[in-house]
C-alpha cells in the first residue's frame, strides 16, 4: 500500500491549477480583485492573478508564526483578520515585482473557496483531482500511511500543522507516485490546458518545489517531455533541488 508524503509548497500547483480551471468554467476571472471574493479591504489593488504569481506585494510569511510549529495557529480566523489591513501588510504595491508569498497563496485559497462555495479539498478533487483521474492527494491522510521522518531513538518525528489556514499554500499530502503523475497530466500531456502560473520556469524547464520540517520535494518537466520527481526525509531542500536537476541533466545527456 503506497504511503502519503508531505508535498510542502507542492501544494500551490494544485491551488494555482484549480484557479485556472475555475476560471475556464466562468466561476472566477482571474483578474477579480480580491475583494469580489473576501471581505478585503478596497482598494487593494490585488487579483487572484497576483496572488497565483507571486506579484500581490504580500510577504512570504504570515505574521507572528510560532517556532515549533508555526503554522498551528495560522486559522481562517486569523487570516480574515488580516484581510482589512492588506494595506499594512504589503511590502510594495501588487504588480511591482516577484515575491514568493505563502500568505499569499492561503489567501488565494481562501478566494476560491468562497468562490465555489465548497471547502478546499472539495474544490480541488472537483477541478483538479478528478478530472485527472486521481485520488491520492489529501490533506488528512490515514496516520498509519504517513511516511514520516524519525528522531533520536527511532522516534517518529511530529509533522507541523497545515491543515489550517496554510492548506492551499502547502498543508497537502500525496504518495509519490500521485505527485509524478500530477507532473505527467499536467506538463507533460497537459490534460487540463496550459499549465497554470503556480509552476516556477527555468529556460525550458517548468518546476515546483515543496519542503516542511523534515520533507522536501523538487518536481518539474522539460519542453521535451523528460520529468522528475525528488522527494526527501531528511537533508536540505537545496540538496533536494540539485538531486532533481542533476536526474535531469544525466537524462539529457544520455539521449
Amino acid at each position: 500500500m503506497a504511503r502519503f508524503v508531505e508535498i510542502g509548497s507542492f501544494t500551490k500547483v494544485i491551488t494555482g491549477t484549480a484557479l485556472t480551471c475555475m476560471a475556464e468554467t466562468g466561476t472566477l476571472a482571474l483578474d477579480d480583485p480580491l475583494e469580489r471574493w473576501l471581505p478585503a479591504a478596497r482598494g487593494s489593488g490585488i487579483t487572484l492573478l497576483h496572488l497565483a504569481q507571486h506579484t500581490s506585494g504580500l510577504p512570504r510569511l504570515p505574521p507572528r508564526l510560532s517556532r515549533r510549529d508555526p503554522y498551528a495557529a495560522f486559522d481562517r480566523r486569523t487570516l480574515h483578520q488580516l484581510l482589512n489591513r492588506l494595506d499594512a501588510v504589503a511590502t510594495h504595491p501588487p504588480g511591482r515585482r516577484e515575491e514568493y508569498s505563502n500568505l499569499g497563496y492561503a489567501i488565494l485559497g481562501e478566494a476560491l473557496t468562497a468562490a465555489a462555495g465548497a471547502t478546499y479539498e472539495e474544490l480541488v478533487t472537483e477541478y483538479v483531482l478528478r478530472p485527472l483521474d486521481m485520488t491520492e492527494v489529501t490533506a488528512t491522510p490515514d496516520p498509519g500511511r504517513r511516511l514520516l521522518a524519525r528522531g533520536r531513538f527511532g522516534r517518529v518525528r511530529r509533522p507541523w500543522t497545515m491543515h489550517g489556514a496554510i492548506l492551499p499554500a502547502g498543508g497537502l499530502w500525496a504518495t509519490p507516485r500521485a505527485v509524478a503523475q500530477l507532473v505527467v497530466r499536467l506538463l507533460v500531456e497537459r490534460r487540463l490546458g496550459d499549465p497554470a502560473p503556480s509552476w516556477q520556469t527555468a529556460g525550458s524547464l517548468r518546476w515546483h518545489n515543496g519542503a516542511t520540517r523534515d520533507a522536501s520535494l523538487f518536481a518539474g518537466a522539460m519542453d521535451d517531455g523528460g520529468w522528475v520527481v525528488v522527494h526527501r526525509l531528511g537533508g536540505t531542500p537545496e540538496e533536494t533541488d540539485q538531486a532533481g536537476i542533476e536526474v535531469l541533466r544525466q537524462s539529457r545527456a544520455s539521449l
